[in-house]
């Protein structure tokens, strides 16, 4: 409720207000019954604030001779309290408003600080679920709960007082069953309030299902699955059901019993009333008074099983975005003032020395358990280094190191001699572009996702590192150009295309360093001659990090790493690695052989 404090304030007041407004109604009306349409005077035994009342009216015998002025004041009353009412609500619903919205972009901002352990870990549609069913739970309980709260609150405060200045009897019986039923709330949910936390976390589990299915819809209909994944959705569901059931279950007992409560209060009131009023020692009007506000006070307090409803609900909402909040950021040891100390763009030399790491569940160790095992080498500005080896090999987790995405915790890197660890993460990235394995493109222009590292880039640059990358005159046949909507995670495109943005979108960004993670796996061999033709154009402007398995991508380089279970296990050009025993050489004549028989056949053809 940071910020929203005044909004909520001035919406107490209004509540306020318009609580005491409303008694007002009941009073006029005993008023009336008692003094205009009874007897013509008021009693001595008369409350003072029916005498006031009666006063303020005009006294009994001009209230009895005009006694439309009853019904037209208890209008009026009536609409004023509406307006205050109205008042109330809006600046409740905007003050609620704001404070989702703020918490949404809490949310949102911290989620992509989290380090990437967690996300590794965190299931995407749990995540959804929590940014904006968690939220809107919470949102709708500030909007009207919080305030239900409030409004309960002021009637307690404002009708016992007021119930007991005329009559304390008849006030205690009101109350008799009032102080129980609430007690009774209360009690309910605290024994019913993991209950909550297991639905949300049910309703989780499926949005979780639900997601990934989307997510990979094409995958479900190219393997036929759409039975297979309709049962795997059957168990979630059916455990979502099963814990909403119990829960409406267990809340139709408290409706039950709360309302047997409040309408056998209610009648208590009326019997003891009706038998006071028999003895002459209670009036009609005081009898139809105190029902009125026994009336206005009941459903509120009845109301309480709902608020309490609401109130589980979102402790479970909070509870859950409090998770995440909880979570520590991504650190960066540097202090903020050593990005004034660094320079504005690298040369690009990188030393890395007896390297190690291990993902989360593994721990280097001499025997070689971790992804990364000892790696040493160096890479001077503007050289091409190509890393090659097997699935497994660690050269990913090289390229994850390099961009601070996990952070190693035995050897050094250092980049122009600074070590890495020490550096600003936003400043290592800034430094550097990458293509990853798997490239992902926004729901957003062909133009503003090649502006992704670049946002002010002119169109004359894009157009270069689109040419480049050798998708120009791909997207010049769209329709639309680089204006061109790119569908959900670049579906609507090839998997060369959207490998050729991705490449176009690093090149525009002109980094001093540049890792190509498999960037050329699934560009045709036309292609893929003319964008590597283009970065030997390049060579010298961008140290440049190539992984890959087609071993054309990587003969051009100046020198290339074979790794293995995350060691370096050979070093050296293209000529030399093809010409020594090892596992280049075996993967260079099986790759050359299997193009060769291609060639042959499709000659034979």
């Amino acid at each position: 409720m940071r910020g929203q404090r005044l909004r909520y304030s001035l919406a107490l007041i209004c509540l306020t207000l318009a609580t005491v407004i409303t008694f007002g109604v009941p009073l006029v009306g005993t008023a009336a019954i008692d003094h205009a349409i009874g007897t013509p005077a008021a009693a001595p035994s008369s409350p003072r604030l029916i005498a006031w009342l009666l006063q303020a009216l005009g006294g009994a015998d001009h209230l009895r001779t005009h006694l439309w002025l009853a019904p037209v004041a208890m209008v009026a009353l009536a609409l004023v309290a509406g307006v205050f009412s109205y008042v109330k609500g809006w600046l409740a619903a905007l003050a609620s408003e704001q404070i989702a919205r703020q918490l949404k972009d809490d949310l949102y901002d911290h989620l992509n600080h989290l380090p990437a352990t967690y996300h590794d870990q965190a299931g995407t549609g749990d995540l959804v679920q929590r940014c904006t069913s968690d939220v809107e739970t919470t949102r709708q309980f500030l909007a009207t709960q919080v305030m239900q709260i409030g409004n309960a609150a002021v009637l307690a405060a404002a009708a016992l007082p007021l119930m007991l200045a005329l009559d304390v009897p008849m006030t205690l019986v009101s109350f008799a069953l009032v102080g129980p039923l609430i007690v009774y709330g209360y009690v309910f949910f605290r024994k019913i309030q993991h209950v909550f936390r297991e639905v949300d976390e049910a309703e989780g589990a499926l949005t979780a299902v639900i997601q990934e299915n989307l997510t990979g819809i094409r995958v479900v209909r190219a393997f036929a699955r759409q039975e297979f994944e309709r049962n795997r959705l059957a168990t979630p569901n059916a455990l979502f059901r099963d814990r909403n059931i119990r829960m409406l279950r267990l809340m139709s007992w408290y409706w039950s019993i709360s309302d047997f409560a409040a309408l056998s209060q209610l009648g208590l009131a009326l019997l003891v009333g009706a038998h006071w009023v028999a003895q002459g020692r209670l009036s009609i009007g005081l009898l139809y008074g105190f029902l009125a506000y026994l009336s206005l006070m009941l459903w509120p307090v009845r109301e309480i099983g709902r608020i309490l409803t609401d109130l589980g609900k979102t402790s479970v909402a909070l509870s859950r975005i409090r998770e995440i909040l909880a979570v520590a950021r991504e650190r960066d040891p540097a202090p903020s003032f050593r990005l004034a100390l660094l320079p504005e763009r690298l040369r690009g030399t990188i030393a890395v020395r007896d390297l190690h790491f291990a993902h989360a569940g593994g721990a280097p160790t001499a025997e070689g358990a971790g992804a990364l095992n000892g790696l040493s080498f160096d890479v001077a500005a503007g050289e091409t280094l190509a890393i090659l080896g097997p699935s497994g090999a660690g050269k990913s987790t090289l390229m994850h190191l390099l961009l601070r995405l996990y952070d190693y915790t035995e050897g050094s890197i250092r980049l122009d001699g600074h070590e890495l660890s020490a550096l600003p993460r936003s400043w290592v990235r800034g430094q550097i572009g990458v293509v990853m394995q798997e490239p992902f493109l926004f729901s957003k222009t062909l133009r503003e996702n090649l502006r992704l590292g670049h946002n002010d880039a002119a169109d004359p640059d894009i157009h270069d590192a689109a040419r480049m990358a050798g998708i120009h005159e791909t997207i010049l046949t769209f329709e639309e150009g680089y204006a061109t909507l790119v569908g959900e995670r670049g579906l609507t495109l090839s998997g060369g295309q959207r490998q050729r943005l991705a490449i176009a979108r690093a090149v525009l960004k002109r980094p001093p360093l540049l890792i190509l993670d498999d960037a050329l796996s699934a560009v045709d061999a036309a292609n893929e001659a003319a964008i590597l033709h283009a970065l030997q154009q390049r060579r010298g402007s961008a140290t440049t990090l190539v992984i890959a398995h087609r071993l054309a991508t990587l003969a051009h380089a100046d020198r290339i790493l074979v790794l293995d279970h995350g060691r370096i296990i050979q070093s050296g050009t293209h000529a030399e690695l093809a010409g020594q025993p090892g596992l280049y050489q075996r993967l260079w004549e099986i790759q050359t052989s299997i193009a060769a028989e291609l060639n042959h056949d499709l000659k034979s053809a």
